[in-house]
């Protein structure tokens, strides 16, 4: 680090965070002598295109990868154009220091963009790391004094993950340009994610529903009525959905089981209900329930999409917020450790809030592990603090609220005493049948009165609630009020949400942790997998993509190999393995990645590469072509193909659903009627982006009739004339608004049917239609606040910008009320208001933001030719990992989601000295 000089030895100390809110939060705790500055994230990258690439370079074979593998892997930096102003803004604070202090993350990722910072800036005063994983009064105080030097290994580990994200996205994406479409993308973990969301699909596809039918009886005694189920029958165990096999459907070979059909089981009903039911067996077990751990990385993410539905993207964004604000502890960790203080802190929260008999004699510690693939360690993510603030007295709202009081409530519970239950189970025989009962009653709650983790599985949440039997004994009888069968069939593997996704993904040690949210979004945003509710569902292209990477390129889609890389990272960041050697022996050699693409690359037919065939779907084959999926099949001995919608599922699409897109391709649909104004035919299709109504032929005269999509969950069936005229003559009129006089419309748009007063959308509730909404419910949606997609209405408006013209408006955020002119955003500093804030203020906040970029053009950057992108892949693989840099420092920092966020260009700066 640099020496302090003699002409700075009296200026301020300059601190430098990654955010302005983190900014914001630690200015409260620092003294005058402190400038605390952002620099907004990444300030150097690899090149994302041609014209990032320095001319003397450019020539080059490796320049594309903007990675030298012929001389130790050197990469090539450069500073986003957008990050220039913030690079001059950090370096004439620097001028007036005395002192540098670094207070980045304490990871990895932070560590990387201190390294860059001091490459950068050049510091010539002393300059000093600081750490803290939460920001307190106290913890930013302890961070002043106890400095560190850059963890050099650290920052080699992420520039070496950086460096092999971009090796891997550039090398194997173009392949997949030239053998299935152009644009698609590979990543190192991205392609993995794929793989395991492709292979359920798979098992969906090859699995055979099986029906089995069961006997309910409803029984009653001393009044209390309660349910039981048939067991047994002539000594037979009767089947149970544990008894088929969970991958093909099947029953379980080797089981001695009863299977009964529909009339079995109806037999059975009929024959049993008048006989006496008597008491044959009663089993009473005591049960104790521990709290989970308080959360790492993973588990919130898991947690959070359970309980809250947010994706593991959005879950960062809201932790990083509460963590920037200084609520939480830093959210990026694979520790479960809770130290003295948060222990500490949470026994008096459940003293004060629950009493002294949920909080255990000795505090529960939980060791500080790491998990499989796993970043540093830091402590469990908490409220941050020695004194824990009560969810309900933070002011927070919105997602930050609900994060937060998940957060206070698994670190409370973690602290309490177990949750003590009793488990009856009990046997009733009538004739030769044997029914069975069971029950669970809560003696104590202990931490379940704070928490109760969520479940995948609702069946399992079902069993967790509290079933209470009357009071049975051996001879007891028990009335039979209702004996009915009941059908049964086994349903196929489940497919991957998010929280299950990053389950695996972490059980198998693929990525990070803090990856999780940035690989799940990149394979969502490249069109791999969709969304269906809370299911990951794969698309197509990503069942071709992954057939051919997996055939041709087995261990870059290998989950053990990708678990090694993990650990081989891991290694470099303690320090234990060189990582220009390891980048060598995955890249170069003749088992390299580079010459095992070339190898392949001949070997790889395109037109079968783009083709694929269904189990139980012999007759057609599908393929991924420029403007999407489409199925063949041969009709008369010639070729016929159809679009596959896009809503259509590769497990879910049936022969049925097949014929149906293929004849309306060939015949065409079959007329609801006929349009009473023009007399032109109307029709109800299908096309990529699913079911539409289409009004006339078309024809060389009118090649695109007018057409409208259904609404959500309207199936083609449900849909008659009048509703088909209904949906073309949309949008409606709904009325005038009193207050403006202009018209207010309902419409069905690319996110689905809504609202729309002078240019103010609405999004229309589900359970509510566009063809029945009233004005009189339009105008109370309107009179809500906006929320969603689309334009909001501006909380107030404070005038023009001086120098650009654009209007400056206060709107309200997510994370809170936000100033907005042209395409910069601003937040309100802490103690203004929407109603005090004032135009001088608002002008210097959007100034001090960047400038402000109005309709009219001004600093606008250029796109970069087509030519000339980059691979899309490497794009967001890079987000799949950061960088580290070598012996000689030349490098480091990874292409993380802030920088792109931006929409960062980049440009190529002088690189600094060795």
């Amino acid at each position: 680090m640099a020496k302090k000089t003699d002409a700075a030895s009296d200026g301020i100390k300059l601190v430098i965070v990654e955010s302005p809110t983190k900014a914001k939060t630690i200015r409260k705790f620092l003294g005058r002598d402190y400038v605390v500055e952002s620099c907004m994230g990444h300030i150097r990258d690899l090149p994302q295109s041609a014209k990032d690439i320095p001319e003397k370079v450019k020539k080059e074979k490796w320049a594309q990868l903007g990675v030298n593998v012929d001389k130790n892997f050197e990469p090539l930096y450069c500073i986003p154009k957008d990050k220039t102003k913030v690079v001059k803004n950090l370096k004439d604070k620097l001028d007036e220091a005395s002192e540098l202090y670094l207070a980045t993350d304490e990871d990895r990722e932070g560590e990387s963009i201190s390294w860059h910072l001091l490459e950068v800036l050049k510091p010539k005063v002393p300059t000093k790391r600081m750490v803290f994983h939460e920001i307190t009064k106290d913890a930013i105080q302890k961070a002043l004094k106890d400095t560190r030097e850059i963890d050099f290994n650290l920052v080699r580990a992420q520039e070496a993950r950086r460096v092999l994200d971009r090796l891997v996205g550039y090398t194997i994406s173009p392949l997949l340009w030239k053998k299935v479409a152009y644009g698609l993308s590979a990543g190192r973990v991205q392609s993995v994610a794929v793989r395991l969301i492709v292979e359920r699909e798979q098992e969906r596809i090859r699995f055979k529903k099986s029906a089995y039918w069961g006997v309910l009886a409803e029984l009653s005694k001393d009044g209390v009525n309660f349910e039981s189920r048939l067991q047994q029958f002539k000594q037979q165990r009767v089947a149970t959905g544990k008894d088929f096999d969970g991958l093909t459907g099947q029953l379980t070979a080797g089981k001695d089981v009863l299977v009964l059909g529909e009339k079995e089981a109806s037999k059975l009903s009929a024959d049993l209900k008048s006989g006496p039911w008597t008491v044959s067996d009663v089993e009473e077990k005591p049960t104790f329930r521990k709290p989970a751990a308080p959360f790492i990385t993973s588990s919130l993410q898991q947690e959070s999409n359970r309980k809250l539905g947010l994706s593991a993207r959005e879950t960062m964004q809201v932790a990083q917020k509460l963590y920037e604000q200084g609520f939480i502890t830093y959210m990026r960790t694979d520790s479960t450790f809770l130290s003295n203080e948060a222990i500490s802190a949470s026994r008096d929260c459940i003293t004060s809030k629950y009493g002294k008999e949920y909080l255990t004699p000795q505090p529960r510690t939980y060791a500080a592990k790491k998990v499989k693939g796993a970043q540093e360690a830091h402590e469990a993510i908490r409220p941050a603090g020695t004194q824990f603030q009560d969810p309900d007295e933070t002011g927070l709202t919105g997602h930050q609220f609900k994060l937060y009081d998940l957060i206070w409530k698994r670190t409370i519970a973690s602290q309490m005493v177990d949750a003590r239950q009793k488990q009856v189970s009990a046997k009733i025989t009538v004739g030769d049948a044997i029914f069975g009962a069971s029950g669970m009653t809560i003696e104590f709650p202990g931490f379940l009165r704070a928490y109760v983790e969520g479940s995948d599985d609702p069946e399992a949440d079902l069993a967790e609630r509290e079933v209470r039997l009357p009071a049975l004994k051996v001879k007891d009888s028990v009335k039979c009020t209702k004996l009915d069968p009941t059908s049964h069939e086994t349903k196929p593997p489940a497919r991957y949400t998010e929280a299950s996704l990053v389950q695996t993904m972490e059980k198998e040690g693929i990525g990070r942790p803090s990856t999780y949210a940035s690989v799940i979004g990149t394979i969502i945003d490249r069109g791999y997998v969709r969304k269906g509710g809370t299911a990951l569902i794969p698309t197509f292209t990503a069942m071709i993509v992954s057939k051919l990477l997996s055939s041709y390129l087995t261990q870059y889609v290998d989950l053990g190999f990708t678990s090694e890389m993990e650990q081989s990272l891991d290694n470099i960041a303690d320090g234990e393995l060189d990582w220009e050697s390891y980048l060598a022996s995955v890249y170069k050699g003749p088992k390299g990645l580079r010459a095992m693409v070339d190898s392949q690359e001949e070997k790889i037919n395109p037109d079968e590469a783009r083709t694929m065939s269904l189990e139980g779907m012999d007759k057609y084959k599908f393929h991924v072509g420029r403007y999407g999926a489409y199925l063949t099949t041969q009709r008369d001995g010639e070729d016929v193909s159809a679009s596959v919608p896009d809503n259509e599922s590769p497990a879910d699409i049936t022969p049925e659903i097949a014929e149906k897109l293929i004849d309306q391709k060939i015949n065409g649909a079959d007329a609801l009627g006929k349009d009473p104004k023009t007399g032109e035919p109307i029709y109800v299709l299908s096309g990529r982006y699913g079911p539409y109504v289409q009004l006339g032929d078309v024809s060389p005269e009118n090649d695109k009739p007018k057409r409208a999509s259904l609404p959500p969950n309207m199936q083609p069936e449900q849909v008659d004339l009048q509703t088909a005229l209904d949906l073309l003559s949309l949008p409606r009129s709904l009325g005038d608004h009193p207050g403006t006089g202009k018209d207010i419309k309902a419409g069905l748009g690319r996110f689905g049917p809504f609202i729309v007063h002078d240019g103010d959308y609405r999004s229309i509730p589900k359970g509510e239609s566009v063809l029945t909404i009233t004005f009189e419910r339009a105008m109370e949606m309107l009179a809500q606040p906006k929320k969603g997609r689309g334009k909001a209405a501006a909380l107030r408006d404070l005038g023009a910008h001086p120098e650009t013209g654009d209007a400056i408006q206060v709107f309200n955020g997510p994370y809170g009320p936000y100033i907005k002119s042209g395409k910069v955003n601003a937040s309100l500093p802490e103690g203004t208001t929407v109603e005090t804030v004032t135009l001088e203020q608002a002008v210097g906040l959007i100034n001090e933001k960047g400038p402000a970029k109005g309709s009219k053009g001004k600093g606008k950057a250029k796109s970069a030719p087509k030519a000339a992108k980059a691979p899309k892949a490497a794009t967001k693989a890079a987000k799949e990992a950061p960088a580290a840099p070598k012996k000689s420092l030349k490098s480091a920092e990874s292409a993380k989601d802030k920088a792109q966020a931006l929409g960062v260009k980049k440009v190529v700066t002088r690189k600094a000295k060795k």
